[in-house]
């Protein structure tokens, strides 16, 4: 009996790790493209990229007298420079700072509840938006001329920055106040994947029909969202969007600031579209250890390659799931970088097969907080009655075709 249940372990063991090495084996990086044609005998030279926030001779004559806010976190640099900083050098007049989930300086755990406060370095009022309330009330944009956003996005449905931009947006044009955009790469733009979100479960993690994965940077969901009324009782308003200089959708760009506490490295930028489902689980993402979005499991997994024991840490996991108990699960911080970004698929595997093995089905789901995740109650239906990732990717297609043809309409690059 205790040879049988051995080789039973070791099987569901290889299951898992199969699943890895196949990442690594079939995301193998393209050939270079032929280089380009050189003409009058000149070297051809690819022109550095220019975010938005860097195209100050662009911007700063729009602001040039006029009562600014700015909804910003530690990712809104210009150079080594934080925009606000920048701002107030150049003779802007800033007047207040909103915050995001994680708040301003990026130092606060995922849904932890952020209080109005104020910048110690420049004495500025920094209004919450992820506290009491997502959306600015009139009284927050009181005497403001314009809204600027410069946020890092990862490109995800439910991570809520997009959600942060929409309301601002809804709030600026309510009040009479415009707003300004300067974009941003999308790591994660490179491809669009992932069930569509359904209306019925719009939420703060997901507030539009669009798929977990689409492609788009902030200003182009933002043109998006102004361009189909997707805004509460369809109201306009005057928006501004800053494009980059020389982006190019299709070429790795990693981030030089982590953009929240939990997704601290390549890897877990190019993994969270696929772990995040976990959060509506009762199984680790990896919160509250050292490998956030890069491994998950549980107590009683039967197979894996890693073990971790979450743990609260501040500023980055407040009580986090499984809190101090022993995990076995699987470590996926190994897998190359070029595999993950060319897989171009939201990875159902892991979680099917997780759920296969989870030894009481009946309580793996968090099925409110999965459903909102997933846009949908269909894909936790699915995963229930045992279909397969093609079966399951194979609902998506048609949604993801619509949602294509709209999409292409406020794309700005490549």
């Amino acid at each position: 009996m205790k040879e049988i249940c051995a080789v039973r372990m070791m099987a569901k063991t290889i299951k898992y790790l199969l699943i890895v090495t196949w990442l690594s084996a079939c995301g193998q990086p393209a050939p270079a493209p032929p280089p380009a044609e050189k003409s009058n005998n000149e070297e051809t030279v690819e022109k550095p990229l220019r975010l938005g926030a860097e195209r100050t001779e662009v911007y700063l004559p729009l602001l040039e007298g006029k009562s600014v806010g700015i909804v910003a976190n530690q990712t809104s640099v210009v150079g080594n420079t934080h925009l606000v900083d920048t701002l107030l050098a150049l003779g802007i007049a800033v007047k207040s700072v909103f915050a995001p989930e994680h708040g301003f300086r990026g130092n606060a755990s995922a849904g932890a509840k952020i209080s109005d406060s104020k910048d110690p370095k420049t004495g500025l009022p920094i209004v919450s938006l992820y506290g009491s309330n997502y959306k600015p009330m009139p009284k927050m944009l009181a005497g403001l001329d314009v809204v600027i956003f410069d946020i890092q996005d990862v490109g995800t449905r439910f991570y809520t920055y997009i959600s942060t931009m929409s309301y601002m947006m809804e709030a600026c044009f309510e009040n009479d106040v415009s707003l300004m955009i300067l974009d941003r790469p999308n790591p994660n733009g490179h491809y669009i994947d992932g069930p569509v979100l359904e209306k019925e479960f719009s939420s703060f993690i997901g507030l539009h029909e669009v798929p977990v994965v689409h492609g788009m940077t902030v200003a182009e969901y933002a043109k998006m969202v102004f361009g189909e009324a997707w805004l509460k009782n369809h109201v306009r308003g005057t928006m501004t969007v800053i494009p980059m200089e020389n982006y190019d959708r299709k070429k790795a760009y990693h981030l030089p600031i982590p953009p929240s506490p939990n997704l601290p490295s390549q890897t877990a930028i190019y993994l969270y579209p696929s772990l995040c489902f976990f959060e509506g689980t009762e199984v680790s993402e990896g919160r509250g250890t050292d490998k956030p979005f890069q491994q998950f499991g549980y107590p009683k997994m039967e197979n894996g390659n890693t073990s971790f024991t979450p743990k609260s840490i501040d500023g980055v996991a407040k009580y986090p799931k499984l809190e101090n108990k022993k995990c076995n699960g699987i470590d996926l911080s190994s897998i190359p970088l070029d595999s993950l970004r060319n897989m171009q698929q939201v990875n159902l595997e892991w979680l099917i097969s997780t759920y296969q093995d989870y030894p009481e089905k009946d309580k793996f789901f968090k099925s409110d907080f999965f459903d909102k995740l997933a846009g949908s109650s269909e894909l936790r239906k699915q995963i229930i009655a045992g279909k397969s990732a093609e079966e399951i990717r194979a609902t998506w297609q048609k949604d993801l075709e619509e949602f294509k043809l709209i999409q292409e309409k406020y794309l700005l690059y490549p």
